[in-house]
Parts: structure tokens; C-alpha cells; sequence
């Protein structure tokens, strides 16, 4: 793999200087590994599993719906959705056919995602039910083609089955997972199932290295929104410089944990390119849920995860306080980044695994990982590592790069993985592509061979002519007793910027200003110490966990300073104590409203409920015994009696719902544990379930609708649960 001489100082045994050039697209990855372990599981959705040889028959189904759909080489294709399974089909499906994915968050905003779409002009949109209820609310439908992704579609069966028990449990969850969708549109579910197999001498042509992969949406160094174009030679080459810092990754034998989302560069690469281009298995999930993790972990030993430092802590914390504990000593590997990773944390996790956890340091335009600490005694805590191979840093003067710095400087990057410009936006790629060099518009220095953060550029706070680093003033802050966590930042003052440490505190903890100054004295130079406070519930934080400092500022624009701490104005907290009094008494005389319908409600439906569930609860046990044999007569007899003893307890039909409701989870979990008891072949734990894990809501968007099985009669549900396509009479199939 490349050349090996000379080998860069503090390398890793065996780790290259330099990676081959890619020789392969990143479509060209997944037929590879399809042809090599066509058996392998590729993908386990929650106990769900799909082989390589699967998921490249479907990916090829999945392209030629998108090509009856119009889609062409170069085109732009939007995917909107969390982790999973549709999404690795969607994403190499585009890829196959020459186009480009743009990702999305799909519990961004509205208006955000509408921003998005405008302004790299996809004409095709394969999109989460829920994220499409809300794109579309103003009925702007017709705009481009939209698909709709039903998560519940690639669950087991049996959790399938479940989520149509007519009891509020199974409403909710499935309601979190499903969404309504707008009369017109497609399901993507039904058009890959219904379309034929794209075979590989049909497929038009075939992407370049060259051509553009994936546009990954960003602030970039200035906090002004823009699409990263990256190219499948940028992210394969990262993708194979991450492969060779550590070498002793086994193609075909990992078990990768995908809990980052796919939206963001890190969890693209590591998991959705990474972990194709070894064949790995990856264990995806919709989002992180520890819990669900330590599941899967316990069904499918993990070997390998991608995260950011907060994983890793709730990880250790919940493994280490089950009654008896969880034994990670699988996960060999593990890569840290988007923020510090402290020295605790990462000796914590070495010490529970018996791995290496290996801290990373890079941006999206570099696609994303520029370096990292090696796996070699010679590592370094607390710093951003070594340069990955075919990377060269230098540090630059800030306002002439073209100079190199004596000591701080602008850490500028130049590689394969580095990014070939903003899309459709040639000024802004200019201001940070000088010469060939990524300006990351971060600070850092060497020390002894090993790259060091100093400060973001754009964060940097000038008080009185000093430079002052927020990081290292929040390091010096958070040890402080009662305090949780802090960002420092610069607020405008007539002579330049004075520093303001914004603290969420413990509770019942009491922090002023002169505290804050004392514990800081010994630490920080006199210029560095806060001149004043916030004390916050929160912080804002990334999709990834990131303290956003720029949110932090623009928090505090709406704040007064009082006496040395920042204050909500009077007026503005009159007016959000009057909204806030205004919205208890409204959802106080609706809960009590609800209450009486919910009585009445219950009185007159609970025995339709009652025969509701133990329809369903038979079709349950039914499904279960042709799956799992003999072993499931132990949870038929659990239904019955769930079924017949919620109707005793209730005492009468206006309890039942409620009653069943309890009982039929622990039924499930009975069924679940019987077919696991039934399996005789090591795969065919596979239909087991820990059952979807909640995807949390869009901040400021409305709560997740019920959704309810009378929807799907409504809506012209098939017998096998997709969604009739609702076009208008004569429009044309996809």
C-alpha cells in the first residue's frame, strides 16, 4: 500500500508514507465487496440483516427506479433521512448511476432544508416520511420528484407485526418512525421493490475519480452555509488513508458500529465508505441510543466504532452499570473525533477493551480526516496527532499564507482528501483554497513532531491586543466545582472584545464572577481571564455535540450585562414569562379536556381494543411459531394469558387499553426471547429486536404524529404494508 520509505517520524509500525491513488469509484467498493463475501452480512437494522450479495441486488434495483425515475449522470440526487438501510442503498444507487448525493440532516428545519434544495437544485428527493411532512407542509409538492422512505419498511417481522397493535405504546412508536405523506408522491420503498435489476453492462457509462460524489452541507470556516463538493477520489482516498493508519484491520472480519449519522463527513466516510471498502459488517442504528447499541452489541459482537468523545462516556458509563456488566473487550478500535477527547476518557476506554481508541482531527473539506494519533506507544494525549499518509500541514502567517509562522499558525492542508470547492460558490472556494492549500482557519503549533490545537481563527478573542484561546480558557474553567460545562467567548467592547465564559452549573451550585476569576488566577494570564459570566441551562451544541461558540454569541446579543453577568433583558423576560403562563393555562385546560375524552373514549372502545389486541396478539404468535417452531408455545400461552388476564384486571372496558398496553410488552419480549431459543443456525438470530429506538424531534417543529393502522386503510396500504403510490390519474411511473 504505498511507499513505506522513508516511514514519518512517530509512525506506527507499518503505517506508509503515502497511500496508492484509488483505482476504484465508491460504487465500484460495494460491487467488490459483493463479489468477495457475497454472504457476509453487510447490514443489521436493529436485528434486521442484509448480506453483501443482498444489498447490491437491491442497490441495483434501487438504480434502475431512480433511472425510470429520470435520474442522470451528473445530476444532483437530495437524501433526507437517518441511518438506514435505504440509505446505503439510495446512496450507492445515485453513485452507480454517475449522480451525486447531496445528504441532509433530516431533523433540520424546514426552511433550512428547503434553503438546501434550492440551492443545489435536485430534481430528485428520496426523503423520510416525517422530514417530508414537514418539507412539504406548504404544499409545495410539485417543486421536484420526492420519494418517501418508510424507516418501519426494513425492521424483523415480528417487530413489524408488533407496531400494529392497536395500544397507544405501539401507536407512538410508530409514529415516531412513519409520517404522513402527501398525496403524489412515491413510495422508494415499493419503486426498488417493483423495479427490475440494473445489470452492470446496463448501468450508462459509470462515474470518474474526478466527478463529484457527495455535496455535505456546512458552515465552513466563516459560518455561512455551503454545500462541500467532495469527489469519489477525495473520499475514497480518505478512506483508504484511514484503512492504512491502522493496518491490522482485517477486511471481512470487523463488526463496525454505525451510530454517526450519514449527513455528517465523519460518519460518511468512516461507515458508509469505510466500512464497505472492508466488507465490514455494520451494525446501523437510527441514532445513538446506548441502550439499543449494547443490544446489538450483546446480539453482534462490535469491533469497531467511529464516534465523538459523549459516545464513548455513555458507552462506558452504561455498560459499566448494568447489574452484570457489559463486555466490550471485542471493539479492537475506535475513532474520536469533532472535539477533544480527554485523557480520562480515552484510558477509561482502553482499559474496558483492551483497544485503542484513536483520536482524529479534520474538517469536511478535507473529507473529513487530515491526522491523528497513532497506534504506537509514542502517542500523545491532547493532541491533534500525526499527519495521515499523502497529508502535508504546514502552519502559515493567518494573514498571508503564502508565509510560513515561527510559532502559532494557520494550520493549512494539502492531500488527496482535500475538497475541490463549494458548490456554486467560486469567491468563497477561492478564500480558502490558496495554491493547492486548505486554509482550515484553525490555529495550531508543532511540539516535538506532533500537530496542536491552539484556537479556531474565527474564534480567536483579541483583549487589549493579546490573543486570547477560548479552548484554553474553557480547560482552565472546567474543573471549577459546580460547574457542568462552559464556552468562553468575545463580546464587542469599545476597545476590542472582552472575554465571557458562558456556564451551565450543577444543580443548586452557586457561581458568581470574583469565583470564576479566583479559580482562573494561577491558571490564566491576567488578559485571558473572564471579565464576565452567562449562566445558561444548556448549551448549543452540533448535531455531533459540538459546543457551537458562534450560537453562544449570538445568545448572549440578546442579553444585558449586570454587575459582571449577562442577563436576559426585563422586557424580553416579561414577555417569554407571559407566553410561558399563557401556554400552561392552555395546555392545562386541554389536558383537562382531554381527560373527560379520554374517559369517555375509553368506556366506549375498550372493548375494541381488547378484541383488536388479541387479533393482532394471534397474528403475533402465529408469525412467530412458522419462524420459530416449538420454541414460541412458552410466549403463545404468555399472549393468551396477557391477553385474557389485561381484560380481568381492567375491571370493566375503560381500563382495558391501558392494561394490555403494559402486558404486551413484556409479551413481546417473550416472543422475541423464543424465537432466539428456537434458532438452530448461527444467522438466524438475526430476526430478533430490541425494537426501534425513538428518533428524537426537529427542534422547533411540531410533536411526531399518531399514527395509527386506521391511517393506512385510509391511505391504501398493500397487503404488504407499502404505501399505494397516490398519483394523479396518467402521471407517469418512476
Amino acid at each position: 500500500m504505498g511507499d513505506r520509505a522513508p516511514q514519518r517520524p512517530h509512525y506506527a509500525p507499518g503505517v506508509p508514507a503515502s497511500i496508492e491513488e484509488p483505482s476504484s469509484t465508491l460504487d465500484g467498493l460495494l460491487a467488490e465487496a459483493a463479489r468477495d463475501y457475497p454472504h457476509r452480512i453487510a447490514v443489521d437494522f436493529l436485528g434486521r440483516t442484509i448480506t453483501y450479495a443482498e444489498l447490491d441486488h437491491q442497490t441495483r434495483k434501487a438504480a434502475g427506479a431512480l433511472h425510470r425515475a429520470g435520474v442522470r449522470a451528473g445530476d444532483v440526487v437530495a437524501l433526507v433521512m437517518p441511518n438506514c438501510p435505504q440509505h446505503i442503498v439510495a446512496f450507492y444507487a445515485c453513485l452507480t448511476l454517475g449522480a451525486t448525493v447531496a445528504e441532509h440532516n433530516p431533523l433540520a428545519p424546514a426552511s433550512e432544508l428547503r434553503e438546501q434544495l434550492d440551492r443545489h437544485g435536485a430534481r430528485v428527493a428520496i426523503v423520510w416520511e416525517q422530514s417530508l411532512e414537514r418539507l412539504t407542509a406548504d404544499g409545495g409538492v410539485h417543486a421536484r420528484t420526492y420519494l418517501s422512505v418508510d424507516l418501519s419498511r426494513e425492521l424483523p417481522h415480528v417487530s413489524r407485526l408488533l407496531l400494529r397493535l392497536p395500544v397507544r405504546s405501539a401507536r407512538e412508536q410508530r409514529g415516531r418512525l412513519r409520517g404522513r405523506v402527501p398525496h403524489g408522491v412515491l413510495s422508494f420503498d415499493r419503486a426498488v421493490r417493483k423495479a427490475p435489476a440494473l445489470g452492470r453492462e446496463e448501468l450508462p457509462g459509470g462515474p470518474s475519480l474526478d466527478d463529484l460524489a457527495v455535496l455535505i452541507h456546512t458552515g465552513g470556516t466563516t459560518g455561512v452555509p455551503k454545500a462541500v463538493a467532495l469527489t469519489h477520489r477525495n473520499l475514497a482516498s480518505n478512506a483508504a488513508q484511514t484503512l492504512a493508519w491502522v493496518p491490522i484491520v482485517k477486511r471481512g472480519a470487523e463488526v463496525e458500529a454505525g451510530v454517526l449519522p450519514f449527513f455528517h463527513a465523519f460518519g460518511l466516510t468512516t461507515v458508509l465508505v469505510l466500512g464497505v471498502s472492508i466488507a465490514a459488517t455494520i451494525v446501523l442504528l437510527p441514532r445513538f441510543d446506548v441502550a439499543a447499541l449494547l443490544a446489538a452489541h450483546r446480539r453482534r459482537p462490535i469491533t469497531l466504532v467511529p464516534g465523538v468523545p459523549p459516545m464513548f462516556e455513555r458507552i462506558l458509563e452504561a455498560a459499566e452499570s448494568h447489574a452484570k456488566p457489559v463486555d466490550l473487550t471485542s471493539i479492537c478500535f475506535a475513532f474520536s473525533g469533532a472535539m477533544a477527547l480527554e485523557e480520562a476518557v480515552a484510558s477509561r476506554w482502553e482499559e474496558a477493551t483492551g483497544g485503542y481508541i484513536i483520536e482524529g482531527y479534520g474538517m469536511t473539506e478535507a473529507s473529513p480526516i487530515i491526522a491523528g494519533s497513532p497506534l504506537s506507544p509514542e502517542r500523545r494525549p491532547s493532541t491533534l496527532g500525526l499527519p495521515l499518509p499523502s497529508t502535508e500541514i504546514r502552519l502559515a502567517d493567518p494573514e498571508d499564507p503564502s508565509r510560513d509562522a515561527e510559532d502559532v499558525g494557520e494550520i493549512l492542508v494539502r492531500g488527496p482528501q482535500v475538497f475541490s470547492g463549494y458548490y456554486g460558490m467560486p469567491e468563497e472556494t477561492a478564500e480558502v483554497l490558496a495554491d493547492g492549500w486548505l486554509r482550515t482557519g484553525d490555529l495550531g503549533r508543532w511540539d516535538e513532531g506532533f500537530l496542536v490545537m491552539a484556537d479556531r481563527r474565527k474564534e480567536l478573542i483579541i483583549n487589549g491586543g493579546f490573543n486570547v484561546y477560548p479552548s484554553q480558557v474553557e480547560e482552565a474553567i472546567m474543573g471549577m466545582p459546580g460547574v457542568r460545562d462552559v464556552a468562553v467567548v468575545g463580546m464587542p467592547e469599545d476597545r476590542g472584545e472582552s472575554v465571557v465564559a458562558a456556564l451551565v452549573l450543577e444543580p443548586g451550585a452557586i457561581v458568581d464572577l470574583d469565583a470564576v476569576r479566583r479559580w482562573t488566577q494561577d491558571k490564566l494570564s491576567h488578559y485571558a481571564m473572564p471579565r464576565s459570566i452567562a449562566v445558561m441551562d444548556e448549551l448549543p451544541r452540533s448535531q455531533l455535540g459540538k459546543v457551537m461558540r458562534r450560537s453562544v454569541r449570538e445568545q448572549l446579543a440578546g442579553f444585558e450585562l449586570l454587575a459582571g453577568q449577562w442577563r436576559r433583558k426585563a422586557s424580553e423576560l416579561g414577555e417569554t414569562t407571559s407566553e410561558n403562563l399563557k401556554s400552561v393555562i392552555g395546555k392545562s385546560t386541554s389536558a383537562v379536556s382531554g381527560a373527560v375524552r379520554s374517559s369517555s373514549d375509553a368506556v366506549r372502545h375498550g372493548a375494541e381494543v381488547v378484541t383488536g389486541a388479541a387479533r393482532h396478539g394471534a397474528e403475533v404468535v402465529s408469525e412467530a411459531a412458522r419462524q420459530g417452531a416449538g420454541a414460541v408455545s412458552e410466549a403463545a400461552r404468555n399472549a393468551t394469558e396477557a391477553i385474557a388476564g389485561a381484560a380481568r384486571n381492567a375491571g370493566g372496558a375503560r381500563n382495558a387499553g391501558g392494561a394490555i398496553q403494559g402486558r404486551l410488552t413484556s409479551t413481546g419480549e417473550s416472543l422475541v426471547s423464543a424465537m432466539k431459543r428456537g434458532e438452530r443456525t448461527p444467522s438466524a438470530g438475526d430476526g430478533r429486536t430490541e425494537g426501534p429506538p425513538a428518533l428524537p424531534e426537529a427542534p422547533g417543529e411540531p410533536d411526531a404524529p399518531d399514527v395509527s393502522t386506521d391511517r393506512d386503510a385510509a391511505e391504501g396500504e398493500d397487503a404488504d404494508g407499502s404505501v399505494r403510490d397516490g398519483r394523479p390519474p396518467g402521471s407517469p411511473r418512476p
